[in-house]
């Protein structure tokens, strides 16, 4: 066990990373170059997708579910692209699972504007909880073990110590040392998961961190990697690998584990793209034969953007009377191209393809 470490003790002294020597070990840059190429593939076959918006729409939404189900916060699928866009009659679940989605776009879009800085971890927060978050003031937070109510860990406690170690991690962030950005990723993320800067929602707020480092980083354009998944499936090891820094100092196993998750992920989500834009040429072909010829290249694009979609937003979309988004929407339900659902009393059309390719485990 560490030397100043007791996992029912508040750990204040909760030091800041090593240097970059230490971290690089063999493995660990091996298993880098592995993460930066995976991740190169990526963002280069997102790229050749024409409409971004397929990807941007539909690919947050899994990792909100992955992440989401990592905190027992249990809901599938099918109902978050069913409410993507009407959360207002979602059940309690899939409306916290699609806060995430919310707090992605808006910690996106604050490093885009302002670069990564720990402010972002607030917003984050706060979007992901649905109410402002401040850091911890309270003592008392203690982490421990479902089944034997063990304690395992004790995060720093006072407010002004809890900002002092974001402090530091920002800097480590932002330090001119040379360390690969992956390997930066993922050992922040463990700092940050150490700190445990607000009383709830840590676990998703450092895994959005994650994904927003990697594009703050030029590693990806957009927040597409579908990196949750990965710590769902091997749930046990995330957190006994977490644990073992803290206790043993064990960085190498952390630090491999994540960046193969980076590599694992990037090349299920480069897949996933590859299908998806398969799937719109043979669609577009088939569609405009169920259509007669018409060709409408932003109803390809409403109908690939979300698997589910309303009379409404084909309207809007396309500038269309209901009468010829109808017309048009029937037209490839006859063809077994869509499927309609009834959804109150409306219908949903279903792009029952993309939601295969998407929810394909």
């Amino acid at each position: 066990m560490r030397e100043g470490w007791r996992p029912d003790v508040p750990y204040n002294q909760l030091p800041p990373p090593p240097d970059a020597e230490r971290l690089e070990t063999r493995a660990v840059l091996k298993a880098a170059v592995e993460a930066r190429a995976a991740l190169a593939r990526l963002d280069e076959a997102a790229s050749s997708i024409p409409n971004p918006a397929v990807l941007i729409n539909s690919i947050p939404l899994l990792e909100a579910q992955a992440s989401s189900e990592i905190e027992n916060v249990v809901t599938t699928t099918d109902a978050l692209f069913r409410h993507a866009e009407d959360e207002a009659h979602a059940d309690p679940a899939t409306k916290e699972a699609l806060r995430y989605r919310s707090a992605l776009r808006v910690g996106f879009e604050h490093v885009r504007s302002r670069g990564f800085t720990m402010a972002v971890a607030t917003r984050v927060c706060t979007t992901l909880m649905g109410h402002d978050m401040d850091l911890r003031a309270i003592p008392g937070t203690r982490i421990g073990n479902p089944l034997t109510g063990e304690v395992t860990y004790s995060p720093p406690e006072g407010r002004d110590v809890i900002a002092a170690k974001l402090a530091d991690l920002e800097a480590f962030v932002h330090a001119d040392t040379g360390l690969d950005p992956v390997v930066r990723m993922a050992v922040a993320h463990y700092q940050f998961e150490a700190i445990h800067p607000f009383t709830d929602g840590n676990g998703r707020t450092g895994r959005i961190l994650n994904i927003l480092m990697l594009t703050d980083g030029d590693l990806l354009k957009q927040p597409l990697l579908y990196l949750s998944r990965y710590f769902i499936q091997s749930k046990a090891d995330y957190y006994a690998l977490l644990l073992n820094v803290t206790s043993s100092d064990a960085w190498e196993d952390w630090i491999t584990y994540v960046l193969n998750g980076v590599a694992q992920s990037s090349a299920e989500t480069t897949q996933k793209v590859a299908e998806i834009k398969a799937l719109q040429a043979e669609f577009a072909q088939r569609s405009r034969a169920a259509m007669r010829g018409t060709s409408d290249s932003q109803l390809q694009s409403v109908l690939f953007e979300q698997p589910y979609c309303r009379i409404s937003t084909v309207m809007q979309q396309c500038a269309i009377s209901r009468p010829t988004a109808a017309k048009w929407l029937n037209a490839l339900v006859a063809e077994g191209i869509l499927t309609d659902v009834k959804s109150g009393r409306e219908r949903l059309f279903i792009n029952h393809e993309l939601l295969e390719i998407l929810t394909r485990r």
